[in-house]
């Protein structure tokens, strides 16, 4: 049986906070590689820290206009 939590966004290591073209920003676990079409904006941290770097810095939470 494996300590791993089942869901790798609840974990205990280190975390990035991601950024898409349209603003959104994305809770992402360290060890994942970064998608396509989405770049890094903050991390490595604990969880912790980039969800309140999250809630600090997208105050709107509609995409971005085309």
């Amino acid at each position: 049986m494996s300590d791993a939590p089942a869901n790798p966004f609840d974990g205990d290591g280190d975390f990035f906070v991601l950024v898409n073209a349209e603003g959104q920003h994305s809770l992402w676990p360290g060890f994942a590689a970064v998608p396509e079409g989405w770049t890094t904006a903050h991390g490595p941290c604990v969880r912790q820290d980039a969800l309140d770097w999250i809630t600090e810095h997208w105050t709107d939470l509609a995409p971005a206009a085309r």
